[in-house]
């Protein structure tokens, strides 16, 4: 999915944390100095728990330097899976000061991060965050599909005719956003039961991404995503809603 670099550097006589998170294919690099082994080994304890520890590379040295009371907590408190989501962005914490920017692919996400990240750091530090919604090549995408409905024969991950034919154009527009990575999204209504929809929902979602493959958009920057019938758009109890649910989306990352 998303791989995300990691730097430390030293700030004024206080450590400081720097966190620069975009879409790449390069591997978490953890630089800098802390002042003590039970620094360092917390904070690649909660690297590892939240990215794996085949994903981090440290680089972390012992060093004798002066960090604020609390600061190995407050680092390993802002080290979430929210971090996750935000892309072309910095973390950074500096002293008592955390800041937090970046990019998101969905403007409702803005707020419930923004107030996780703050529950996150305690006083006496502070923290000020500028999120904003990763617009420019997102809405390339969603104009190109214009809202309609990628459709497949019924109960199948086999496209029908009219759905090769929006592929064809979302393929145009993934040309366009260049390398950008794009996660390909299935959801079906909530007929039927539940597991068989998320496996349905996952080879529909493989299916597109075969197919836009063959239009030669790199498998390096299509990644899948079956959700069944856990996300609807509309009222599953109606033909139209279940219809509107039967749906792929396009995420960029």
């Amino acid at each position: 999915m998303i791989k995300i670099y990691y730097f430390k550097r030293l700030c004024s006589a206080f450590l400081a944390l720097t966190v620069s998170l975009a879409a790449s294919a390069e591997p978490i690099v953890i630089e800098g100095a802390v002042p003590n082994e039970a620094t360092k080994n917390a904070i690649l304890s909660k690297m590892y728990a939240v990215y794996g520890a085949d994903q981090v590379v440290d680089k972390i040295q012992v060093r004798a330097v002066s960090a604020p009371n609390g600061w190995s907590e407050s680092v390993t408190n802002v080290i979430h899976p929210d971090l996750k989501k935000i892309k072309q962005g910095k973390l950074s914490v500096r002293g008592t000061k955390v800041e937090l920017s970046g990019k998101l692919s969905n403007q409702p996400d803005i707020q419930p991060i923004t107030a996780n990240f703050e529950s996150l750091v305690k006083a006496p530090y502070g923290l000020n965050t500028q999120l904003s919604v990763n617009q420019a090549e997102q809405k390339i995408i969603d104009n190109a599909l214009k809202n309609r409905i990628i459709e497949f024969e019924s109960g199948s991950s086999i496209l029908t005719q009219s759905g090769r034919q929006i592929l064809d154009e979302m393929a145009l527009a993934l040309h366009k956003v260049g390398g950008k990575k794009v996660k390909v999204i299935g959801h079906t209504d909530s007929s039927g039961d539940a597991a068989k929809n998320l496996t349905l929902s996952q080879e529909r979602a493989t299916a597109v991404k075969t197919y836009l493959i063959g239009k030669n958009i790199s498998a390096d920057n299509l990644s899948i995503e079956g959700m069944g019938s856990n996300k609807p758009v509309a009222d599953n109890s109606t033909l139209e809603g279940r219809k509107k649910n039967r749906r792929i989306e396009f995420e960029v990352l």
